[in-house]
């Protein structure tokens, strides 16, 4: 017995770790416990017992991290002390993808006001109101005092002396109540975009640029609101319009209104697709700047500057539109493609002396078409055949043509179809419109298919649009990837710009 116990007090301290050390702890306690010297204590292992924390802290710390993984982290502790440096900017380098949705948001209620506007118009709501009082005119009249007062002004209005004498209140009521709601929607678009806009440039979260641009449509917004008071305004006096002459609104009036609306659903719309896209492009750097430097190509060259055409094409056929319902022209010709005898008017009729105001009958051309209702409706005419037919040639120019079919991407292949759709959509509901003699909710549908093809449009417009800065964002991102990277780090930004670049040459172009 006594021989065995000197291997016993020998053994002791280690099976003790052995019984009170968990084996993924004892696993690295005993090379650290072999580098630790604790002066005037023997048995180092009876310390480790009691701080097995402590002993396994020096073996974590020394696992083998992969080589992607640590340029992950310098890159990432690379743009954290880029982030630290930048806080001192006020606006961000881009804008947070919440902006974005806010302003496909906005877009879709500028969508909505002009639909609702269009009924306004088409059941002759829209001089109802004969004041604007931008704030105390957002409640309706609470008692029966003050809707007879308002009744009041709008009988002496010429719309009701020449067209509704025989007018009751309870109707009037009717024709009230869409004008305030238009004008009600209008107030909220305003408040639902400035209100957000200062809450988003005040938390930082939209860049410098597009800091400028949100300014550019609040003033745009309010612009709007003047001018759809101007409009209203120029059919409350006899001297705007001929005499005995149906009451209308200006046509140039209205047209700017709505000229006014569809930029600022346009530059909504726009500019929240280019934030998400931005985002999207940073988040994967080598892989973005592969897909901007393919769309960049001489082959897509054509095919993005032919979409920037068709893109104002459709916007001018929409304000030649806004013309014909200006001048009731969509109540003449009720027939297509023949107007009376032949496919356009006699040239008399066209162009008429009546519409002239100059002695010398300098104003004869122009004045015949913008305002003779013959003329227009043919201008307008000719240019949605104009829209649908360069439509169609450039789809079956994408769909036909090998080397610009083979560069062209997905998304950008499917954003040409729908446009194709649209204006077989629209096409048909502007015919429609015309035979049954403008009734109301076709009217409506072909007045938000404009704005339908006009997003279409956008969208494709959006997928094959090469932006400079965030082209020389991606390129400083990659540069600084590979800069991190190093010699000895294999050049990982590099390779995998390589790769990409391989992998379009390889499996054609990339999806955006």
């Amino acid at each position: 017995m006594a021989l065995f116990l000197p291997g016993l007090r020998r053994a002791a301290p280690r099976l003790a770790s052995d019984f009170f050390i968990c084996h993924h702890c004892q696993k690295f306690a005993r090379p650290a416990a072999r580098q630790i010297k604790f002066p005037g204590k023997p048995n180092p292992s009876r310390t480790i017992r009691f701080n097995s924390n402590a002993a396994a802290l020096p073996g974590i710390l020394s696992k083998k991290i992969s080589p992607l993984t640590s340029l992950s982290q310098t890159i990432s502790n690379a743009e954290k002390e880029k982030a630290k440096g930048a806080k001192k900017a006020f606006f961000p380098e881009t804008s947070s993808n919440a902006v974005a949705y806010w302003l496909l948001a906005s877009a879709g209620s500028v969508f909505g006001i002009v639909v609702f506007g269009g009924l306004t118009r088409l059941t002759e709501s829209g001089l109802s109101i004969t004041e604007w009082k931008p704030v105390t005119g957002s409640l309706p009249p609470l008692s029966q005092d003050d809707w007879n007062s308002e009744f009041q002004k709008y009988r002496a209005s010429p719309e009701f002396k020449l067209l509704n004498p025989h007018m009751s209140l309870e109707e009037f009521k009717k024709i009230y109540y869409m004008e305030w709601g238009h004008r009600l929607w209008g107030r909220f678009v305003g408040l639902s975009f400035v209100l957000p806009a200062l809450y988003f440039v005040s938390r930082r979260k939209v860049s410098a640029n597009m800091s400028l641009r949100l300014l550019g449509i609040s003033g745009l917004i309010g612009f709007q609101g003047f001018l759809g008071w101007y409009m209203v305004k120029s059919g409350l006096k006899d001297d705007l319009f001929a005499p005995g002459s149906h009451p209308r609104v200006s046509q140039y009036r209205l047209t700017a209104h709505l000229g006014a609306a569809f930029i600022c659903y346009t530059a909504m719309l726009w500019n929240g697709l280019s934030i998400l896209r931005s985002n999207t492009l940073l988040s994967h750097p080598v892989r973005g700047l592969a897909q901007l430097t393919h769309l960049a190509s001489p082959s897509l060259s054509a095919f993005r500057k032919s979409v920037a055409g068709l893109t104002l094409l459709v916007f001018i056929t929409a304000m030649s539109g806004g013309l014909v319902a200006g001048l009731d022209a969509g109540l003449i010709y009720n027939e297509f493609p023949r107007m009376g005898t032949g496919l356009h008017p006699p040239k008399s009729e066209l162009f008429s002396p009546f519409y002239s105001r100059h002695p010398d009958q300098s104003d004869l051309v122009w004045r015949n078409m913008l305002e003779n209702p013959s003329t227009v409706q043919l201008n307008h005419r000719v240019l949605a055949t104009t829209t649908f037919t360069a439509i169609l040639s450039l789809w079956a120019y994408s769909r036909f043509n090998k080397k610009l079919k083979g560069a062209l991407p997905n998304s950008a292949r499917k954003g040409m179809l729908g446009v194709v759709h649209l204006v077989l959509l629209q096409v048909t509901l502007g015919i429609s419109t015309l035979i049954y003699m403008v009734p109301v909710p076709l009217a409506a549908a072909h007045q938000a298919g404009a704005l339908a093809l006009l997003s279409g449009c956008l969208v494709l417009g959006s997928r094959i649009w090469v932006p400079r800065r965030m082209m020389s964002l991606l390129r400083q991102r990659v540069k600084m990837a590979s800069a991190v990277s190093g010699p000895g780090r294999m050049g990982l930004g590099k390779e995998a710009m390589k790769s990409d670049l391989s992998a379009l040459r390889r499996n054609g172009p990339p999806t955006l």
